[in-house]
């Protein structure tokens, strides 16, 4: 019997639908072959039709619209990244972490000394949300 597909982003859609979110909003959509070239500038080579069918996975679980009816079809991303990020931290929070965000922090401060751009940010965050 085959494993129910996963809600959730593989490596690959991941990889996949990053390309989508780095697009500006004027040129939100892209065929196959875009997609493919657009990774094969990232170093990933993969076949055409393999990317066909991780684009057809990610329609399928509601990642992707196809935006045109005729070949060459295109694709827009339906899920943003702010959504699907949030949406991947919260499971991991909850899963790992048990939900505590304090743990999380630990951890992340603690696995590698902060950069001062990274302490500027996380002093910004802090004074943002007392305000």
């Amino acid at each position: 019997m085959a494993r129910p597909r996963a809600k959730e982003l593989t490596d690959r859609e991941l990889e996949i639908m990053q390309i989508f979110w780095d697009l500006p909003e004027t040129d939100s959509e892209l065929t196959v072959a875009e997609v493919r070239d657009r990774l094969a500038a990232s170093k990933i080579e993969l076949a055409y039709t393999t990317v066909a069918t991780l684009v057809r996975i990610l329609m399928e679980k509601n990642f992707l619209d196809q935006t045109k009816s005729e070949r060459p079809f295109c694709y827009r991303a339906r899920r943003s990244f702010e959504d699907v990020s949030g949406s991947l931290l919260g499971d991991l929070l909850d899963r790992v972490f048990r939900g505590s965000r304090e743990l999380l922090l630990k951890q992340l401060v603690d696995e590698q000394e902060l950069t001062d751009r990274e302490r500027q940010v996380l002093e910004d965050i802090l004074r943002e949300s007392q305000s």
